[in-house]
């Protein structure tokens, strides 16, 4: 902390600026108070300070006072540029420009004010978005204060006028460092900092901002570099830190996530999306890939309106991305998507909320991200993180742990890249001569070059004045070299090529999009997207749709679609890796967690209380967590970490292997890994593999020739060799030729621009390769020319490229230290052979082609063949075994059938040999084989063989002297092989064929050889792919062998058994399935009041609209249905109905349409418990008085009650009326209800003025019975609800539906527990092996638990034809699906509406008196469903099933 107090920091500043600083702020931050004095010192600062703590003007203001000062002087201020301010981002430079506006306005006003000369202080932005007019200007006038940018400080270093301007300067501003410093437009800028001081003669004050810069000493070097003599430059560090206060949360679908974010999950996280922007003023939300903010910008302006929502991304125009600026500064914008384009402190307005989409893969960023919501000094950032799968969710929680901690990423500072040393260099000869060793002096007094041995410098001016020769003749020669003197000097051409062609940012290829007839650019478009569309098609840029006029060239023709259903564009970009602190941080995770999760038989719920309690995280995520990383320690014995690898391998269907190594170190170190080790499988088995990698993991796509033991791959590399393995490898892949042509680009071998016109990039891909046949002719030759490795050649551009390649798209220092620890027995490796994948799998499995380490197109990925199934928490040894049965089936199939001596000739050929034991069962074919000299007994030491006559030279061989009875002789062509080591690898070989699992002692025991004679020939078995060996059997601990489609098979067994006991049915089966299960179909088999209560029992809790019970609920279900029956059973206490309390719900009468639910009385405290009763205070004075009554009286009948709360009859019924409504009485039948839904006209005054109707006789009060107020539920001590009830309700939802989903409970009641609450119940009711677990309908996302007494009657259905069936539903039934569980749009739950099925299929609604089609009928099917929909319930044959069939 400063000891200076912010009056004596202030005191120094001139009055003018001094007075409106303190009119505009409160008081200086604390990064203000202990930088200011060291700048106004003259000193060269770096500024660690968070987000919204006034870093801009921490630098801004202490210059503004300076030239303030400067300009009130008797000479003023000089015409000349004395300050530069640097800055990332175009976007970030105009912003810059105008928040300078208000303070030089501010003090402007100041000196007004005290009588003082106005301030003539010149500001200007010079980008490449910069008009030409300003750009003259400046010329003619230079600013004394210049915003722009690295490429085009760049570009002003180049020119003649732009070095005169710069000539004068005196400092610069670099904002934002950290977004520049890990780069190579870092080391670009560090290189025209360094011309830039040698140009103005004097060292420059240098001042560096960021919130996000880690080690700061490192970063404090970048920015000041070296003096004259090579020495470090002082520099003032002002750290203050990155961490603040900041609202954080997760924010996780209501459903459990999976692999892949389900288009149900999106729906959601829409949803919650626009609930948050209409809860806040302004919201952002970052992205992580262009594609996906124009997907999310148009759901989401289906939702809150598309004037409310706009997309922000590289690919938009900068008049469109400006536009989005300013229209969410103004306030014209509720949600604004955004990738890292508005990453960075660019002055978008009040921002109130901040949402992440996924893990944006580094902490800072993250921060940088969140920072941008309450951007101000003392602001709140409040951000919320969306994971979209179970691996994301890990990470996410991992992020907010690394936030917590006070983590950051490192930075890392590339040394001396040699292509931006070959541009800075002809850039700066073409504007003066320069001595060689004086240049070299200049280049390494920027950081990054301060090493830059005299070689390589040496080898870059070579290339530069020799160029190349290529098929075109000589070129890229932009440096005379006067190797005599020393001297080096531009040549022709060199200036205007450097300057067009300058810059690191690489050539990403795309075609730009005009708006016709303007001609106005919108954005682009990448390059394959626009060879893959054609003229007419419509997509969307900039959340606006276009239609393709016209393709040319690069350029994308189209006109306004006037809101057409738009395609949404892809783009291809290279996926930064996630930084190596968040991958330590989600290694420590799971290191962390593994203790807290649950062994097994143990409940998940003190695991989850305490992840929730250790990790501050709601209930939901920390279940999913529990279950999700629970389930993967069960299958691969132990969670992955940075001390603990984990290695699997399993067959996919195609018959191959899939082998996955779990390492959580991060793209960059996996990529390096699974380069190297796909090549030494290259060389070991000669055969190309499928590879990719992943954050988490590496996989290896292996042919049905691979076999190895699984612990030897740990083995395969070697740290003293694996680079050069490594190198191989990368020369192969398509990375090291986009690196190569970056950099040749950059290095100007490749010039951007050719004559004045932009080269295209598939010329410029065309050139790349022709120059790297030039400089590297064995990266092109044919590889049947070539004789072992590739010899790297000696050249700046290759070493570099190999040098990017290696260290900035991989992490080889990383994993080659890795490799150290592996070798060196510092790690836990842990390696598992399974028959399906672990849930950790999922992830590289389902990789984008970003992952891939070949050039194999997704259509042709071996990891499609791989099909995942559910792992059950009932059975953790599932997870690991084969099962039993299919072995026995395996052995059964692959031993041969003996029913005659060819057969028994057959397998003596094909299995090699059988023991006596063997043959025992089939003595008649054995005596017809000898009988005919083809078969004979082998007599040994310690087993009798019978082996075929063609087989005799193998067994002579194996055997000498052993004899045959009888005597054989082996026919000609049958040649012995040549040793003993042979012949038993061909028994073998054999012998395997018809065993499948085999234990080594057992197969040398059938031979009589000691188990030890067996390895060798084993080991060439595995070796040429045709044995595996493992332990397979459940009671397997010794090392089986097993032949390799034997095994195959096995597995295909194992999982078909799983697959087939939870196959899902599709969605129509399960609603035909739903139709009989509910009696609206199949046999009418429920009749009078015993049928009546088996329906509210599967009805129980389920709200219909009061008139809609006895109008259409219960008639469609019973076909005999009379409404004494209701009244029966309520007059017997067995059913009792009321509607159900909740909070806000007001006290007026009944109508037809409240809310009912019917109820077996003994479960009526269970509903209660769930809850909350209406306070009295709510209720009116009457209504108070009778319920008074009611409570103390007890049961009354309704004329006691007129006596007891003196009141008139109509007051009474309203005062009834008004009690039903808030769910405080209920009567004892069912005719009390019917009464009060009658008009207060039809009621009658008395019983004998109501007997003129079938009707009256059983709806008026007098046969209500007694009115009883019903008894609240005590609140309990714990907020929690019991388990025994919340299994009770998945009991009672499981009887309803046979299936329970999370979708389903869209049109329960609300009083039901949310479905995280029974999800946990379900899965306590799973472990007791109450209900399953499991994928039982097809077509949904999220956890499915059955009924075991529904499962087999669902899958009969599957079985089933079509028969026509045509039901019709009420709206208010709880199988109106349609918009919950069923596609489409909602059918309002009104009594009156209909919903008509056709075999489980809705095809025809009605709503009011519009009837719509949901598929397409022909005109007959129309007339059918119209009158379908006339006949609510079904229509009963006189003869047959009696289904609901509604016939024409």
């Amino acid at each position: 902390m400063t000891s200076n107090s912010p009056a004596a920091v202030l005191a120094d500043f001139h009055d003018a600026p001094r007075s409106w600083f303190t009119t505009r702020f409160p008081a200086p931050t604390e990064a203000q108070l202990q930088a200011w004095p060291a700048i106004r010192a003259g000193a060269s600062v770096l500024v660690a300070a968070p987000t919204g703590s006034g870093k801009t003007l921490t630098a801004f203001f202490a210059v503004l006072d300076g030239l303030v000062q400067e300009a009130l002087q008797a000479d003023g201020l000089p015409e000349a540029c004395l300050w530069l301010y640097v800055s990332p981002l175009k976007a970030l430079s105009n912003d810059i420009r105008l928040n300078l506006e208000e303070p030089l306005a501010g003090i402007g006003a100041a000196l007004d004010a005290r009588g003082l000369p106005p301030l003539a202080l010149r500001t200007a932005v010079r980008t490449g978005d910069t008009p030409q007019k300003e750009r003259a200007a400046m010329r003619r006038r230079p600013p004394h204060l210049l915003v722009t940018t690295p490429e085009s400080l760049y570009v002003l270093l180049g020119s003649d006028s732009g070095r005169r301007m710069l000539a004068s300067v005196r400092g610069v501003i670099v904002d934002e460092i950290h977004a520049i410093a890990d780069g190579k437009r870092g080391s670009h800028l560090t290189l025209s900092l360094a011309r830039l001081e040698a140009l103005t003669g004097q060292p420059l004050q240098r001042i560096g901002l960021s919130a996000t810069q880690k080690p700061l000493a490192a970063v404090a070097a970048f920015l000041v570099g070296r003096d004259a003599q090579g020495q470090p430059r002082p520099c003032t560090v002002i750290d203050i830190g990155h961490q603040r206060a900041r609202d954080l949360a997760l924010e996780v679908p209501p459903i459990p996530l999976e692999a892949l974010l389900s288009t149900q999950a999106w729906e959601l996280v829409y949803d919650r999306l626009a609930e948050l922007a209409e809860a806040h003023r302004t919201t952002l939300v970052f992205v992580n890939t262009r594609r996906l903010a124009e997907r999310m910008a148009r759901q989401l302006s289906d939702r809150l309106g598309s004037t409310q929502v706009a997309a922000h991304h590289g690919s938009l125009a900068r008049e469109q991305r400006l536009d989005a600026e300013q229209r969410l500064k103004r306030g014209e914008l509720r949600l604004l998507l955004a990738t890292a384009s508005l990453e960075l402190g660019i002055d978008i307005g009040e921002v109130d909320l901040v949402c992440q989409i996924g893990s944006p893969g580094s902490i800072a960023a993250f921060l940088q991200r969140v920072g941008r919501a309450n951007h101000q000094v003392g602001g709140l950032p409040k951000g919320r993180l969306f994971p979209t799968s179970r691996d994301d969710l890990v990470e996410c929680v991992a992020l907010l742990d690394c936030v917590r901690r006070g983590e950051l990423d490192t930075l890392h500072i590339p040394v001396a890249p040699l292509d931006v040393l070959a541009q800075q260099l002809v850039a700066e000869v073409a504007c003066q001569e320069w001595s060689e060793a004086g240049l070299l002096a200049v280049l390494r007094q920027a950081e990054p070059y301060a090493a830059l041995s005299e070689a390589d410098y040496r080898a870059v001016v070579e290339m530069l004045s020799q160029g190349y020769t290529d098929r075109r003749g000589p070129r890229a020669a932009y440096v005379h070299r006067d190797a005599v003197n020393g001297l080096l000097r531009g040549r022709r051409g060199g200036k205007a090529t450097a300057v067009m062609s300058g810059g690191t940012i690489p050539e990403s290829g795309d075609f730009s999009v005009l708006l016709e007839p303007q001609g106005h650019t919108v954005g682009s478009v990448n390059e394959d997207f626009a060879f893959e569309s054609l003229v007419g098609d419509v997509f969307q840029l900039g959340n606006t749709a276009y239609r393709i006029v016209k393709i040319e060239g690069s350029k994308v023709r189209v006109e306004d679609a006037r809101g057409q259903p738009p395609n949404i564009p892809f783009w291809h970009g290279e996926a930064p890796g996630r930084s190596d602190e968040l991958s330590a941080g989600l290694a420590r995770l799971r290191a962390e967690l593994e203790p807290l999760l649950p062994a097994a038989g143990e409940p998940p719920e003190p695991a989850i209380a305490r992840l929730g309690a250790a990790y501050a995280l709601e209930e939901g995520a920390a279940r999913q967590l529990v279950d999700y990383l629970g389930r993967a320690r069960q299958a691969l014995g132990a969670l992955p970490t940075q001390q603990t690898l984990v290695m699997e391998r399993f067959f996919d269907q195609a018959g191959g292997m899939q082998l996955i190594i779990h390492a959580p170190f991060g793209s960059r170190i996996n990529r390096a890994w699974g380069l190297a080790l796909r090549k030494r499988f290259c060389r070991n088995f000669n055969v190309e593999l499928q590879a990719a990698a992943t954050e988490n993991a590496l996989i290896l796509s292996l042919a049905t020739s691979h076999s190895f033991m699984l612990d030897e791959v740990w083995r395969y590399l070697h740290p003293a060799t694996a680079e050069t393995v490594l190198i191989q490898a990368l020369l192969d892949a398509p990375l090291f030729a986009v690196r190569w042509r970056w950099n040749a680009t950059t290095a100007l071998a490749l010039p951007r621009f050719s004559a004045g016109r932009k080269v295209a990039t598939q010329v410029q891909r065309m050139r790349s390769e022709d120059l790297l046949a030039t400089v590297f002719p064995e990266q092109v030759a044919c590889l049947e020319n070539l004789a072992g490795e590739r010899q790297v050649p000696d050249h700046p551009l290759v070493r570099q490229t190999l040098d990017d390649c290696l260290h900035e798209s991989l992490d080889s220092r990383g994993w080659l230290a890795l490799l150290e620890r592996i070798t060196g027995g510092q790690l836990t490796l842990l390696s598992r052979d399974l028959p399906g994948p672990s849930p950790l799998a999922a992830e590289v499995l389902t990789a984008k082609p970003y992952a891939y380490l070949d050039d194999a197109p997704v259509e042709e990925r071996r990891t499609l063949a791989v099909q995942n199934r559910r792992f059950g928490g009932a059975d953790p040894d599932e997870l690991g075994a084969l099962d039993p049965a299919a072995i026995d089936l395996v052995r059964a199939e692959a031993w041969p059938r003996l029913e005659s001596a060819d057969d028994l000739h057959e397998a003596l050929l094909g299995v090699g040999f059988l023991t006596e034991a063997e043959l025992a069962p089939h003595q008649t074919q054995a005596r017809q084989l000898v009988k005919a000299g083809r078969a004979g007994r082998l007599r040994l030491p310690a087993a009798t063989l019978w082996i075929a006559a063609e087989r005799l030279p193998l067994f002579q061989v194996l055997f000498p002297g052993a004899a045959t009875e009888p005597v054989l002789s082996a026919p000609p062509g049958f040649a012995a092989p040549a040793d003993a080591e042979a012949a038993l690898v061909e028994v073998l070989r054999a012998r395997l064929t018809a065993l499948g699992p085999v234990g080594q002692e057992e197969l040398a025991a059938s031979l009589g050889l000691p188990a030890a004679q067996l390895t060798p020939a084993l080991l060439a078995l595995e070796g040429e792919g045709y044995v595996l060996q493992g332990r397979f059997t459940t009671a397997g601990k010794a090392v089986e062998w097993c032949e390799r489609h034997l095994l195959a098979r096995i597995h295909r067994y194992t999982l078909g058994r799983l697959r087939k006991a939870i196959e899902p049915v599709a969605l129509a089966d399960y609603l035909r399935f739903l139709l009989e299960h509910q009696q609206l179909a199949g046999p009418a088999s429920l009749r009078g009041n015993e049928g009546l209560e088996q329906v509210i029992g599967l009805l129980e809790g389920f709200e219909v609209a009061a008139a809609g019970w006895e109008g259409e609920i219960l008639p469609s279900r019973l076909p005999d249905y009379q409404f004494t029956y209701l009244d029966d059973l309520c007059r017997a206490g067995r059913v009792v109905w009321l509607r159900l309390p909740q909070a806000g719900r007001g006290g007026s009468g009944p109508v037809k349409g409240s809310p009912i639910v019917l109820l077996p009385r003994r479960h009526l405290a269970d509903w209660n418990s769930l809850t909350e009763p209406t306070g009295s205070e709510m209720l009116s004075p009457k209504a108070q008085r009778v319920l008074e009554v009611l409570t103390q009286r007890g049961a009354s009948f309704f004329d006691e009650l007129l006596g007891a709360a003196r009141l008139l009859r109509s007051e009474l019924e309203t005062a009834l009326g008004e009690l039903v409504g808030v769910g405080a009485v209920n009567a004892d039948s069912f005719a009390g209800l019917r009464a009060l839904l009658q008009p207060a006209a039809k009621r009658g005054s008395g019983r004998s003025g109501l007997r003129r109707g079938r009707m009256a006789l059983y709806g008026g009060m007098e046969d209500a019975g007694r009115w009883v107020a019903l008894r609240p539920a005590e609140a309990p001590d714990d907020a929690r609800l019991p388990d025994a009830l919340l299994e009770r309700l998945v009991g009672l939802l499981l009887r309803r539906y046979g299936v329970l989903c999370w979708q389903l409970l869209q049109r329960e009641s609300a009083v039901l527990p949310p479905w995280r609450d029974l999800l946990r119940a379900c899965h306590r009711l799973e472990a007791r092996g109450e209900i399953r677990g499991g994928r039982f309908i097809a077509g949904l996302s999220g956890e499915q638990f059955a009924d075991p007494a529904a499962i087999a009657p669902l899958r009969e259905w599957r079985q089933r034809p079509a028969e026509d069936l045509w039901v019709c539903v009420s709206a208010l039934d709880p199988l109106n699906l349609v918009g919950t569980l069923l596609p489409g749009a909602k059918i309002p739950a009104v009594a009156g509406n209909r919903l008509l099925y056709r075999d489980g299929v809705p095809i025809a609604a009605r709503v009011g008196t519009r009837v719509s089609w949901l598929v397409e009928l022909e005109a007959g099917e129309q007339v059918r469903a119209r009158q379908a929909l006339q006949q609510l319930g079904r229509e009963r044959p006189q003869v047959g099933i009696g289904r609901s069939l509604l016939r024409q």
